[in-house]
Formats: structure tokens, C-alpha cells, sequence
């Protein structure tokens, strides 16, 4: 037998002994069998041949069930651990700010078909969260209310009277709401998995599912009644069923296209921002077809071809917006049915009273061929929402675009924000980088920046930027592709946006950087090392090949380990996860505080301290200064007297003990930007007179600073 004989049916049966049935290979397709002649067969071996590839074929059949049964086992503690995570965390924890508004206006959706409370946000998440709740006889809600009857978007007072003041268990409504979001993190959990199995294949699709599914932002975000988790699921639904059309244009890819378009619009309003993006990705996959076919196709029929392809991708784009519109006014439709016509323009009106420096009654900020100022023009929206409000056929669309508007507004102006010691509403650009880079687990770090590293490092390798190799990579990597411009698209947005009040606003890009991280990490554990060109060189290299992907595979479970022991190690203190850069979880508010790290959750372990105080210690009576959305006086009755830093010591009332949330303290503390006011009673200068503001007695949690006096 000649040396190259030897060296094909070597690399045959190694190869075919690695192989499995998720890489799809066969013998003819792994080491090109087709190309042999007939004499190869009957020269050497042909018997020896067919008995290895039997043997082989029987062996990957056991093993691929076999292996089979473990993934799917895998994936199902991936998921199974995540929800427990969230559920513990869930019912350990208090209502964070947001939920006290958001909880509220779902129930008023699902019950009354009324969306007079928090238009700002889109109902879906919402109403997830209050199906469980209407079916339960017992809940009062406050109807009655001067804060439902007569306010305007009175979610907080109608949310505080919701949960604590209409004798209903507020525990346990926020913990029956809290399974919709729960439920929506898993459907995410396991479309992460299904995308990735399709890019990467099936076992290290669970590379990317293990890593958000455990991830503390997700973990933290995932049980909260907010929209942000919902933006993530909704993202990810629309850019995957986009992509699918793309490549299979069929009537239902498109409705499944613009129904995941229209869930994505009904999650969250920074999902308008998916329709410069869907534009943006067209217009690449309409120039790279072009390039395509460019050659195949005759001179005289080039600009009729590819005038129809155009006309036939803004059609398509046209109707999946149409379509997802279409669900986005049935919802609304529904949800604003109890909703009656006169008080939503009232309450319209009143809400945007201030937008773009007043009403316009003459509608002149509509005119597009005036002077005025773009920032005065945008009146216009409001005055066409407002109109649309007073219309019973229009009034679904008007409360879906008076949600966007608020959103376009509050954007604009920021929200006051601690970072880095600093107090500002102006925003950092550097502060979703920063906050990234001390919120995430230090071994996904390393997996995402080793990533980072191997792709930069290949697209100098590979020095060939023609647009035949520009055209070759969007032809077999179109969704990697959209991926990166996603994250590129959606990190600028946040970088240029003031309103820095948590990574929770940066959730959406979460799944493509794990998805991306594990499909680099593949390629580089997977790149084959025999290439001798001799039987003997061909041993030594495999045994080398053995070394070095065994180390390979190490070095990545010894970075899944620490991250499962980071995450299970800080359970169930998600929301205030920070890595040891940032100091950990009792530290992390030396750097950022809102909803990174204090956002009310702390509430019933302050109760647990005022109920079982240390030893030798009683509590009578205690001053609370707290962010979030619970009600201190629910959870502690008369033992609660609310403060603030102008009311002074509260010593001087008898009082003894102070607790002050993290969020408030570093408000009260924090070096103001020059743009930034505040008064200098509102500092607690008298508390750091006789104490060090950051060096508490003891802690409730790890948000709720406790001082005796």
C-alpha cells in the first residue's frame, strides 16, 4: 500500500471515529472518498473499508441517541435551574419601582379593558402579568379612586393602592404577576437555543443558552414586571423570522415575519428602532443577491430582474410592517375598549401639555415648509395624537403613538443617574461599556473578549477584502452579520442616549453576543491540526491534536464552572450583582447604583432586621428613606417613619435608627454635575457629621444602608 493510500484510509477512520451525527458528515463528504478511483478499493482493502465505516456508522447511531438523550437533558437543567433561580429571587424580593405602576395597569388592561395607566410602556409584558391575577375573586382593585376616576395616568397613587391600601396580600399578587415574566425569560431561553442549534449546531448551542439563561442580568430582569425582558424576546423573535423570510421567501415566513415584527412593537417602544434596522438589512441582502446573480444573468434582462427583486423586497417589508401594525391595533383595541373616548383625549392633552414647548393649536408646527425649529415641529405628533384620541376607530393607534411620544421625551431629557461618583441626567458615553464590563461574570468576559481577539485576529489573517470575499460571507453567515450590525446599531443608540439608568437598557443585544461569542469559540476549538502529509507525521499530529483540544475544552469548562459558582454563589442578590471588578454584590454601589443595583428589592429584609433586630438591640421606631416600589409602612405598620435628608436627624424626634436606600444615598452624596441641581438640605450633611454615610451599622440586603444613632 503507497504512503497516500495510507494516509486517506487513516484520516477515514480517525475522522470518522470524531464525527457525529449533529456535524452531518459522511465518509464521502469528510475526506472527499469521491475523488478516489475505483483501483483505491480494490487495491487496498476494500473489505477492511467497509467493515470500519459499518462499525463506525453502527457506533455513531448508539452514541448518537445516547448523547442525544444528554442534551436534551442538559438543556432541560439549564432551564429548569434558571426558573428556580428566578422564582427564589422572586419571592425573596419586594416590588422594585417600576412594578408598582406596571402591575396595576395590567390589571386594569386584562379586567376593565382600560389603558388609562402607564401609556409609556406597550401592554404585552404587562398583561402576561396580570392573567393570573384576575382569576382570583378575592383581589380588590381601586376603581373608586379618585386616583383611577379622575387622575391622570395615576399609576403610582392607583399601584400603591393596588398593592397596599385596598386590603389585598401584596406579596402574593406580585408573585402570581411575576410568573409572566418568568415564563417569557424561559420562551427566550429555549429560542436562544433553537436559533443557536441552527447557526452552531445542537451541543454547542448550549454554550449560549447556558450563558444567558444563568446570566445575573438575566436572572435579575427575568422575574421583574418590566419591559425589558420582553424587548429582548421580542428583538430576537422578529430579527429571526426576518432573516428566515429572507432566505425563504414564502407567504408564511412573511406573516410570521411581521407578527413577530408587530410582538416586538407591543414589548417595548425601543423596538422602533427594528424598523431602520429591518430597512438597513434589506438593502445589504437586495446589493449582495445583485452581486449574486450579476454574472447568470443576461445583460438586456439585469435592470428588469433586479427592478422587480426591488419592488418585491419593499413590498415584502411594506406588508410585514402592515401586518405587525395590523396586531399592534388589535391589542390596543382591545386593552382601550373600556377606555372612554373623552377621557382618553382629555388625558392625552393633559400628558402632553409640555411636549415640544406646548399645544399648537392652529396645527402650524405641522406645516413642513415653516421656520421653526425641529425640536418645535415634533409638536405636530402630538397634535395629530391628540386628534387621533377623540376618533373611537383611531384611538387604539393614538394610545400606541402617545406611548412612543413619552418615550421620545423622557429620552430626550435624561433621567438624573449616579455613575462613578457623579450625579448627572446628561448621560456618559462610556457608561453601558463601563457598566457592562463590571456587571458581567468575569468568565464570560474572557469567553467574549477572547472571542472579540479571534475575530479581529482572523479578519487580518485573512487579508482578502474583494467584494467576491465580502459576498461569500454574507452568503453563508447573513444572520452572524445581523447580529453584529444589531449590537453595533443598538450600543450607539444607548451610548449617544442620557438616559443611563441601567444594563438592563442594553438586554437586547445580550443573546447575539453570547450566540456570536460561542459560534467563534467553536471554530477555534474545532480547527483541525492534521495536515501531514505522512503516516507517521500524521500519528504524531493527531496525538498533538488530542493535547491541544482537550486543552481547549478545559480551559472553556473551567471558565463555565466559575460562572455557574458566580451565579449560584450571589443567589438571589441578582439586581445588585456586580463582578469582582466592581467590587460584588455589597459593593458594586460605589460605581452605579438605579436599577443596576438599589431599585427597591431590599423592603422585606428590612422588615426581617426591624422584626429580629441583633442582640442586645430593639427597634421601635425607625426612619426609612427608601427607593422602589414597596410601601415600608405595609411591611413594618407604625415602627416606619418616613424621612428624607431635610428633615435632619431623626433623633431629635426620639428615633433612633435610620435606613436609607443606596440609590437615595448616593443621591444625596454624590458630586453633582455642573448642570445638575440640588439642595444643600437634601445632602445628609447632619449624617456625616456623626458618621461615615458609607460605613453603615449593618445592612438589609445589600441595598438598604442601616444606621443606629
Amino acid at each position: 500500500m503507497n504512503p497516500e493510500a495510507k494516509l486517506r484510509l487513516s484520516s477515514l477512520f480517525s475522522i470518522k471515529l470524531f464525527a457525529t451525527s449533529e456535524d452531518n458528515l459522511s465518509i464521502t463528504e469528510t475526506v472527499g472518498v469521491k475523488r478516489f478511483s475505483a483501483e483505491y478499493y480494490k487495491q487496498y482493502s476494500e473489505i477492511l473499508h467497509i467493515k470500519l465505516y459499518m462499525l463506525s456508522t453502527f457506533l455513531n447511531i448508539y452514541a448518537s441517541k445516547t448523547l442525544n438523550y444528554l442534551r436534551l437533558f442538559l438543556l432541560g437543567l439549564i432551564i429548569l435551574s434558571s426558573f428556580a433561580l428566578m422564582l427564589n429571587a422572586s419571592l425573596k424580593e419586594t416590588a422594585i419601582f417600576d412594578e408598582t405602576a406596571h402591575i396595576s395597569a395590567g390589571y386594569g388592561y386584562v379586567k376593565y379593558f382600560d389603558y388609562r395607566l402607564n401609556p409609556e410602556h406597550p401592554p404585552l409584558v404587562k398583561v402576561l402579568a396580570a392573567l393570573p391575577l384576575v382569576f382570583q375573586s378575592s383581589i380588590k382593585f381601586p376603581v373608586e379612586s379618585s386616583a383611577w376616576q379622575t387622575d391622570i395616568n395615576g399609576q403610582w397613587a392607583v399601584g400603591g393602592k393596588f398593592l397596599y391600601e385596598s386590603g389585598n396580600n401584596a406579596d402574593q399578587i406580585i408573585g402570581w404577576a411575576r410568573l409572566g415574566p418568568i415564563l417569557l425569560t424561559i420562551i427566550l431561553i429555549f429560542f436562544i437555543y433553537i436559533w443557536s442549534k441552527e447557526l452552531i449546531g445542537r451541543w454547542w448551542a448550549l454554550l449560549p443558552t447556558f450563558l444567558f439563561a444563568l446570566s445575573p442580568t438575566v436572572l435579575a430582569h427575568g422575574h421583574y414586571v418590566t419591559t425589558d425582558i420582553g424587548a429582548t424576546m421580542g428583538t430576537l423573535a422578529a430579527l429571526y423570522y426576518f432573516i428566515k423570510f429572507l432566505f425563504e421567501p414564502s407567504k408564511k415566513n412573511l406573516v410570521f415575519a411581521g407578527l413577530a415584527f408587530g410582538i416586538a412593537q407591543l414589548m417595548k417602544f425601543s423596538s422602533v428602532l427594528i424598523i431602520p434596522f429591518f430597512i438597513f438589512l434589506i438593502i445589504v441582502f437586495y446589493f449582495w443577491k445583485i452581486y449574486s446573480d450579476w454574472q447568470e444573468t443576461e445583460k438586456s434582462k439585469r435592470f428588469k430582474k433586479f427592478s422587480i427583486r426591488a419592488f418585491h423586497y419593499i413590498k415584502s417589508l411594506i406588508i410585514i410592517f402592515l401586518i405587525g401594525y395590523s396586531l399592534v391595533y388589535a391589542v390596543y383595541f382591545i386593552f382601550t375598549v373600556g377606555y372612554p373616548v373623552e377621557k382618553q383625549q382629555t388625558d392625552t392633552a393633559n400628558i402632553l401639555t409640555g411636549f415640544a414647548n406646548g399645544p399648537d393649536p392652529n396645527w402650524e408646527t405641522c406645516n413642513i415648509f415653516s421656520n421653526l425649529e425641529i425640536s418645535r415641529k415634533m409638536r405636530c405628533l402630538a397634535e395629530i395624537d391628540i386628534f387621533m384620541a377623540g376618533n373611537k376607530f383611531l384611538k387604539p393607534f393614538a394610545e400606541y403613538l402617545l406611548g412612543v411620544i413619552m418615550v421620545i421625551w423622557r429620552s430626550s431629557g435624561g433621567n438624573a443617574a449616579y455613575f462613578l461618583g457623579e450625579l448627572s441626567s446628561e448621560g456618559w458615553w462610556y457608561y453601558f461599556p463601563i457598566v457592562f464590563v463590571l456587571k458581567e461574570p468575569i468568565p464570560s468576559l474572557i469567553l467574549i473578549l477572547f472571542a472579540l481577539f479571534l475575530s479581529i485576529k482572523n479578519i487580518f489573517k485573512n487579508k482578502s477584502y474583494k467584494i467576491k470575499a465580502i459576498s461569500d460571507y454574507l452568503g453563508l453567515h447573513f444572520a452572524e452579520f445581523s447580529m453584529i450590525s444589531f449590537i453595533i446599531f443598538y450600543w450607539l443608540y444607548s451610548i449617544n442616549s442620557p438616559l443611563n439608568i441601567g444594563i438592563r437598557h442594553i438586554l437586547p443585544t445580550i443573546p447575539f453576543i453570547y450566540i456570536l461569542t460561542a459560534s467563534v469559540i467553536k471554530k477555534w476549538v474545532n480547527q483541525s491540526l492534521i495536515n501531514k502529509k505522512n503516516i507517521i507525521n500524521m500519528m504524531f499530529n493527531f496525538i498533538s491534536f488530542l493535547i491541544k483540544i482537550s486543552a481547549k475544552i478545559v480551559f472553556i469548562l473551567i471558565l463555565l464552572i466559575w460562572y455557574l459558582f458566580e451565579t449560584l454563589s450571589n443567589s438571589p442578590y441578582y439586581t445588585s450583582y456586580f463582578n469582582q471588578f466592581g467590587g460584588g454584590i455589597y459593593n458594586g454601589y460605589q460605581y452605579i447604583t438605579d436599577s443596576n443595583y438599589d431599585w427597591g428589592q431590599d423592603l422585606k429584609r428590612l422588615k426581617n432586621f426591624v422584626e429580629n433586630p441583633p442582640a442586645g438591640e430593639k427597634i421601635d421606631k425607625i426612619a426609612v428613606d427608601y427607593f422602589g416600589g414597596g410601601n415600608p409602612k405595609y411591611y413594618m405598620g407604625n415602627k416606619v417613619e418616613y424621612w428624607w435628608p431635610a428633615r435632619g436627624n431623626p433623633q431629635y424626634e426620639g428615633i433612633n435608627w435610620l435606613a436609607v436606600s443606596t440609590n437615595a444615598l448616593q443621591g444625596a452624596l454624590a458630586k453633582l454635575n455642573p448642570n445638575q441641581p440640588r439642595k444643600p438640605e437634601d445632602e445628609y450633611s447632619w449624617l456625616k457629621k456623626i458618621k461615615d454615610p458609607y460605613k453603615p451599622d449593618y445592612k438589609a440586603g445589600t441595598s438598604i444602608f442601616i444606621y443606629k444613632l
